[in-house]
């Protein structure tokens, strides 16, 4: 799922994801299992590690006027960062849990 989220930075997260529902079976994943909570996390995250990931980055380039590759150098390596630490995080905290 990981794979998942930095796939999302460059395709958009509604197909991916939609990919993935034909993937796993619900009766075997319920809609509330952690597979699902943490591909929406992943896939919805990920996808701003890159700004044209997401629909607000691409709207964010248009009315802010901020170029592809500064938001790469300034920004893209802090957001994987927080993408893989979230995704940690999560995942610890499951651990913890469960």
């Amino acid at each position: 799922m990981i794979a998942l989220g930095l796939v999302s930075a460059v395709v958009d997260n509604v197909p991916l994801v939609a990919a993935t529902m034909g993937m796993y079976s619900l009766p075997q994943y319920p809609a509330d299992s952690f597979l699902w909570e943490f591909i929406a996390y992943c896939a919805g995250t990920g996808g701003s590690i890159l700004i044209i990931g997401s629909a607000a980055g691409v709207a964010a380039m248009g009315l802010e006027k901020i170029q592809f590759f500064w938001y790469v150098r300034r920004i893209s390596g802090l957001a994987l960062l927080g993408y893989l630490a979230g995704a940690a995080t999560y995942i610890i905290q499951y651990r913890l849990l469960h």
